[in-house]
């Protein structure tokens, strides 16, 4: 993807767009650093000007004439980590919410819009590929958004949809066992269905789900993105019809993304390819440690054969990322006493930032999950970081004995 940001200077690199995107006005602007625009509301030049404006904005548009009306509708600093976003993952635009679970409602919300705009009849129905992360999959499951959710394997797609569908919903790799699923397999068992693809773990370093057919792109911003635990945010990526959408839903519903945190979230940006790689580096060393240890009896991390058969990586993805999951020896109890003896890793939810994080997804992320779908009570998860890989192991040596 080649962007012009208004310096005269072209280029393709993901590393240079992690950079530069969104930055393209600062020097008009005169600053080097992007503003941050804490603005709740804004002076109206004129009351018909405004009202135009307000009205764009409310039904899915961009500001006119009239200016940026209130912060509900529109900030120009979470317009540029927007911008941003959408150059890393080559969609035409995205949108930005206070959260991720804000940004998967707004999604499902958007969809049924879409469908019932094209096809005159009411959507009401959501193919969702387990595993998922648990927040996603207790919202698809509890009917709060109006649909109903048919839950399968990557496989059992085609079979799953029906007349009034209106999304199929993948997370690759998958929270939090790291299963990879073929974006390209599933759209074409889609059958036309637009495909949303949470690309959190994987990040836009790693993979693009749109390069491979997928309709949407969702991060959870506070993870990578951000990359250092101080910001949440949520972003859906598509196309201009479907950040119209995306933006009608969010001015009503008043999800948008604070601007202190988008300030922090674009920040975070240029350093995310490094993050990642070197993340990722540090992640191989630790799987092929862990699985030499005897009180693991299984590791998953998408760079073993075992954890991508479908040989994705290289194909789909450009890495295996730096998440990996453990199963232990001993089950529920020595699960619980490694989490909570950890002394380097941080015992927490979340993941994607500098710091190592560990985490029980059955009790915590999960915990909202059918049993059925549950992951294993033995099962723990793991964010590398950016510590010495020597003392991470030590940590896990000193919990794991």
């Amino acid at each position: 993807m080649t962007s012009d940001w208004g310096n005269g200077a072209l280029f393709s690199g993901s590393d240079s767009l992690a950079v530069h995107a969104g930055r393209d006005d600062l020097t008009a602007l005169g600053v080097h650093a992007p503003p941050l625009d804490l603005s709740s509301t804004n002076p109206l030049p004129g009351v018909d000007c405004g009202g135009q404006s307000y009205e764009a904005m409310a039904t899915g548009g961009r500001p006119t004439e009239g200016g940026n009306v209130y912060a509900r509708l529109w900030n120009p600093t979470v317009a540029r980590f927007e911008s941003a976003l959408a150059a890393l993952e080559h969609t035409d635009e995205a949108v930005a919410f206070a959260s991720g679970m804000a940004a998967v409602t707004a999604a499902v919300l958007a969809a049924q819009l879409r469908h019932r705009e094209q096809h005159g009849a009411r959507a009401g129905h959501v193919v969702a590929v387990r595993p998922l992360y648990g927040g996603t999959d207790h919202l698809l499951a509890s009917g709060l958004l109006g649909v109903d959710t048919t839950f399968c394997d990557p496989f059992g797609v085609a079979a799953a949809l029906r007349p009034e569908t209106c999304l199929v919903v993948v997370e690759t790799p998958a929270n939090p066992t790291l299963e990879l699923v073929d974006i390209a397999a599933v759209v074409e068992a889609a059958q036309g269905r637009p495909v949303l693809v949470d690309n959190t773990f994987a990040t836009p370093v790693l993979q693009n789900p749109v390069d491979h057919g997928a309709a949407l792109v969702l991060h959870s911003a506070t993870k990578y993105l951000g990359g250092h635990g101080d910001a949440v945010g949520g972003v859906v990526a598509g196309d201009e019809a479907w950040a119209g959408a995306l933006r009608r839903v969010r001015a009503v519903t008043g999800g948008i993304l604070h601007p202190m945190a988008a300030y922090l979230l674009h920040r975070g940006l240029p350093t995310l390819p490094v993050r990642v790689r070197s993340q990722q580096a540090s992640a191989e060393k630790m799987s092929a440690w862990l699985s030499a240890h005897p009180a693991v009896r299984h590791v998953y991390f998408p760079g073993t054969p075992e954890g991508d058969p479908a040989g994705l990586v290289g194909r789909q993805m450009r890495g295996p990322g730096a998440m990996l999951a453990i199963q232990l020896a001993g089950g529920f109890a020595r699960a619980t006493q490694v989490a909570e003896r950890v002394r380097l890793f941080t015992h927490a939810v979340s993941l994607g930032g500098v710091d190592s994080l560990i985490q029980h997804p059955a009790a915590l992320t999960h915990r909202p999950v059918a049993p059925e779908a549950r992951p294993g009570a033995d099962i723990l998860r793991l964010s590398i970081g950016l510590e010495d890989v020597a003392d991470l192991q030590a940590d896990l040596a000193q919990a794991l004995g």
